[in-house]
């Protein structure tokens, strides 16, 4: 939805074109309200979580477990 020039900032302009003849002035109307309550909506939701570094694939994966003497303490470096 855009805010076409010359109209507030709170007024929105949408171009929506009936495919379907005969449609009446109260189904246009209809039609509007849900679509702009519909493109409000999304709009004034709030963007998904940005992914945790915590939850992160690449965290799933661990180094390969040597064995050996020393190694025990070595793993923890």
């Amino acid at each position: 939805m855009t805010t076409a020039p010359g109209e507030p900032d709170g007024a929105q302009s949408i171009d929506l074109r009936f495919l379907t003849r005969d449609v009446s002035a109260e189904e246009a109307a209809a039609v509007t309200a849900v679509l702009v309550a519909a493109v409000d909506e999304e709009q004034a939701s709030p963007p998904p979580p940005a992914r945790s570094d915590w939850a992160h694939p690449r965290n799933a994966l661990r180094p390969p477990i040597e064995v050996g003497p020393g190694r025990w303490t070595s793993s923890l470096r």
